[in-house]
């Protein structure tokens, strides 16, 4: 409701200066200020109470719960009347109870002197008399629970769920009824959308399953209606060949096929009979559960098998009932299947899943030596190391966004996984989908230089971009427009991080002091160490008001805040600083609760673990370390990373030329379950396994695709297939789909 209300005062606003009534505007804006209501904002009407029992007013305390009385309260059924004298009750014993911790008992017994008139009659404060008089109350068996924290937090939480229910319950203006309505319909239409794309995926999965059956029943050689076992052996080829080569030449335009399970794809050639030969026996086609995506599994079996070696010749067996064709028909029948064996052996194979130092054997045997190969459903035979492990991805697709014509700096998914935000080092920003098609959906422009970029969580389609000139922007990407610019601190203009709260109604902010000379604070800036860390602040801001809340305290001096991240509900906040300084924060009391020195230089990215037990960073000391959050400093695991996966990034070019880039993005992203992390590389992403024994990261799968660093990476995964995103110093951004193997 708070969100309603602030948004039609808003459009009311906007009207009344339409209508040129500025008097009305005036009187508005200060009825507003002066609103003790808060905009029906819970959270700032608690804080207005306590605010009242910390400065020991008790005219005002009573006052502003007579008004809520006769504003609110007077209106509920008879029902809810002991339930607001309980709180009444309870808030005036928080009062008291403060003023006894904070050793002011003029204030306590101001209390009893002013409200024993109306308290000496009600039996709940007939004991609470006695409490200015006795020597330690907290003590008392009477009075202890009333001085434990927990009886303060419970109360708290109770008066705050209770005015957040009656605020839900209470009859709504029309205006704020049309705000509903209007959300209502953006939200069905983005529904329709989304159900609409699913619609059209779905008829283009049914049109290319149905071209691809047509393609493998109906485009067959001719010679298949008189086929003998020889033809048998070389159909198997021809229809392989021809399978592999849909899969490969057309993955973008065939995407859904490849989620289909195996007995829903379009059927392949079975054999019948006895006098199968060989060769199908090796393919394993009588293994029925030989159903996992491996489609060159089976053509490097067929290249290995004596059916099909260069100098073979084909099986000969026990005469069946088929009529033997004629020695010249033969002849010219085999002519056409060593035509078409030959074409089929010069076409390349499909490009096989890389790996480091090694490569699959798929080389013919010498004459003589070809043997089946008799391996297990889903490995593949690989050169003098044996059979290859079973990979916990698939890479589906690999799809580049090529509109950025600079370095990348910042590539961001947003909450939902329907939008990407990236910054390049000009300046220029864009936010695009890649589901079901790549689109640009927008493009910003900055003359001042842009640090740093975030989504908000509510509403996802909000974008902060923080400059290098003091100020932070947020951009709707919807209406494409800027609806603040807020300015943050001259002294400290460098915006070197944004993180936004889980809850939507804050974010925090990374300001930093401008460098010396060599490092001016662009993306490109030189890596000189400097002698001393760089100055900065760590601000939350509100995000509904757009007006600053606090500065945390940065011990052991001020310095500069490279990187931020927020738990799963906002209760806690981790920080990487240039001092190399890792800052644990409890956002409920916006204080540090713990720090520990991490790096050897400074912290380029630092994120929560999956089970939010563990703290994970990266620094210049090239080290990737798990770092335990009960234990302060404690390791986890620490291993070492090189250079293009830490940075800085380095691009090298003809005539000398050469880029150096410092870390601003992410350097490494988790997927769903938190057991693989993807980091950065020069030709691309490499995801690893977090192996928990022993802390080690074990390489599972390179991404590969590019042709510059790596120098930020996300992983979004908001849908059934995982998107890996590795952004480069080119400007290119690779998005690779993935499939995951259940083991």
């Amino acid at each position: 409701m708070s969100s309603a209300v602030e948004r039609t005062e808003e459009h009311l606003r906007e009207y009344l200066t339409y209508r040129g009534f500025t008097s009305t505007l005036k009187t508005l804006d200060a009825e507003v200020k002066a609103d003790k209501e808060k905009g029906f904002r819970v959270d700032k009407i608690i804080d207005q109470l306590q605010l009242f029992i910390q400065n020991f007013d008790l005219t005002g305390l009573k006052d502003y719960w007579g008004y809520l009385d006769r504003r609110l309260f007077c209106r509920l059924e008879d029902i809810y009347r002991p339930t607001v004298n309980k709180l009444r009750t309870s808030l005036f014993r928080y009062y008291v109870v403060h003023t006894i911790q904070s050793r002011n008992l003029e204030r306590t017994q101001e209390f009893f002197l002013k409200q024993a008139p109306e308290l000496q009659g009600q039996p709940e404060w007939r004991d609470w008399f006695i409490l200015p008089f006795i020597p330690s109350p907290e003590t008392n068996p009477a009075f202890s629970s009333y001085f434990s924290r927990q009886w303060a937090d419970t109360f708290l939480v109770s008066l705050h769920n209770f005015l957040s229910v009656l605020f839900q319950c209470m009859p709504q203006p029309v205006l704020l009824c049309f705000d509903f309505e209007v959300q209502r319909t953006t939200s069905l239409l983005e529904e329709n959308e989304q159900l609409r794309q699913r619609l059209f995926a779905l008829q283009g999965e049914a049109r290319f399953r149905k071209e691809d059956e047509e393609m493998v029943h109906h485009k067959l050689p001719p010679y298949v209606q008189n086929m003998d076992r020889l033809g048998d052996t070389e159909l198997d080829l021809v229809s392989s060949q021809r399978t592999v080569n849909l899969t490969s030449t057309a993955p973008s335009r065939n995407f859904f096929y490849t989620f289909l399970p195996q007995g829903r794809r379009a059927p392949g050639k079975t054999p019948q009979g006895a006098g199968s030969s060989p060769t199908q026996a090796s393919l394993g086609r009588k293994d029925t559960a030989a159903n996992q995506v491996r489609p060159y599994v089976g053509l490097a079996a067929k290249l290995k098998e004596p059916g099909v070696c260069k100098d073979s010749k084909p099986v000969s067996g026990p005469v069946g009932s088929a009529e033997v064709p004629a020695p010249h028909t033969r002849q010219k029948r085999h002519q056409v299947h060593e035509k078409e064996r030959k074409e089929l052996f010069s076409k390349p194979l499909p490009q096989m899943t890389e790996k480091r130092g090694e490569s699959l054997d798929m080389e013919p045997q010498p004459e003589g030596q070809c043997e089946a190969l008799d391996s297990p459903p889903g490995q593949a035979r690989v050169s003098g190391e044996g059979l290859a492990p079973e990979q916990p991805f698939i890479k589906l697709s690999q799809e580049e966004y090529g509109e950025h014509h600079s370095s990348i700096m910042h590539c961001r998914v947003d909450c939902s996984g329907r939008r990407v935000a990236s910054l390049d080092v000009d300046g220029v920003i864009k936010v695009w989908s890649f589901n079901p098609i790549m689109q640009t959906k927008a493009t910003i422009m900055s003359k001042s230089p842009l640090l740093s970029l975030e989504w908000a969580t509510k509403p996802d389609r909000l974008l902060l971009l923080g400059s290098g000139v003091g100020t932070v922007r947020l951009y709707d990407t919807d209406a494409k427009k800027n609806l603040y610019e807020m300015t943050i601190d001259d002294t400290h203009p460098r915006i070197l991080s944004l993180a936004c709260s889980p809850s939507g109604t804050s974010f925090v902010c990374s300001a930093a002091a401008p460098t010396g000379t060599g490092r001016s604070g662009s993306v490109t800036e030189t890596v000189t160490r400097l002698p001393f860390p760089v100055s900065g602040q760590l601000l939350l801001w509100d995000t509904k008001t757009v007006k600053p809340q606090l500065q945390f305290s940065l011990e052991p001096g001020p310095v500069a805040i490279n990187c931020t991240a927020f738990n799963h509900n906002g209760n806690l906040l981790v920080t990487g600083a240039a001092d190399g300084v890792i800052r644990l924060f409890d956002m409920q009391r916006y204080e540090c609760a713990m720090s520990w020195r991490a790096h050897d230089g400074e912290v380029y990215s630092v994120e929560f673990s999956y089970d939010e037990n563990t703290v994970i960073s990266i620094g210049e000391d090239g080290k990737f370390v798990q770092w335990n959050i009960h234990r302060c400093g404690v390791k986890q695991s620490d291993h070492s990373l090189p250079q293009d996966a830490t940075g800085p990034f380095v691009l090298s070019g003809y005539s000398g030329y050469r880029q150096v880039q410092v870390p601003r993005g992410r350097l490494f992203a988790f997927d769903s379950e938190g057991q693989h992390v993807l980091t950065c590389s020069n030709n691309g992403g490499i995801i690893h396994k977090l192996n928990s024994s022993d802390g080690k990261l074990e390489t599972v799968l390179p991404l590969g695709g590019h042709k510059a660093p790596v120098v930020t990476v996300d992983w979004c995964t908001a849908m059934d297939c995982g998107t890996c995103l590795t952004a480069s110093m080119d400007g290119k951004i690779k998005l690779s789909t993935l499939l995951a193997q259940k083991s």
